[in-house]
């Protein structure tokens, strides 16, 4: 059943880590409809995400929050924003400056499985497993020093 106009509807911050409550951030271009990355958002990401409509996300490892591209400039100006149907992920269509990965490729899917294979071992895959998809758009040794 839909919500009505006007209804009450609230973010499912369902993931908790390190005590943050954490819903699953995706970033897609907004042309091509290419996956870009998947990071996590926590309320304040939102919020200021749909303030700047530029993309925040909160850093499970580093513990902060952060601007998607303050250090690299690469910045994911966000067109378009969806909430699934349990409300605990959401999609910004963006406006992709440059490469989103911190690895230096435009996506962070730039590896492929192949499925083909047969007894393909999850916990030590090799490049016998896996491609590289894409082109390096910049060395990260360079980029973050």
């Amino acid at each position: 059943m839909s919500k009505k106009k006007g209804e009450k509807m609230e973010l499912n911050f369902r993931l908790n880590m390190g005590g943050e409550d954490l819903v699953i951030g995706i970033a897609q271009d907004y042309e091509t409809n290419e996956v870009l990355m998947v990071a996590f958002m926590n309320k304040e990401a939102v919020e200021q995400t749909l303030k700047t409509k530029k993309a925040h996300y909160y850093s499970t490892s580093r513990k902060k929050q952060w601007l998607k591209g303050e250090s690299s400039g690469n910045v994911q100006t966000v067109k378009e924003m969806y909430i699934d149907c349990d409300a605990d992920a959401i999609i910004m269509k963006v406006e992709q400056i440059g490469a989103a990965c911190h690895e230096g490729y435009r996506s962070c899917f730039f590896r492929q499985i192949d499925i083909d294979k047969e007894n393909i071992d999850i916990d030590n895959l090799t490049d016998d497993d896996i491609e590289i998809i894409s082109e390096r758009l910049f060395d990260p040794k360079e980029m973050y020093r």
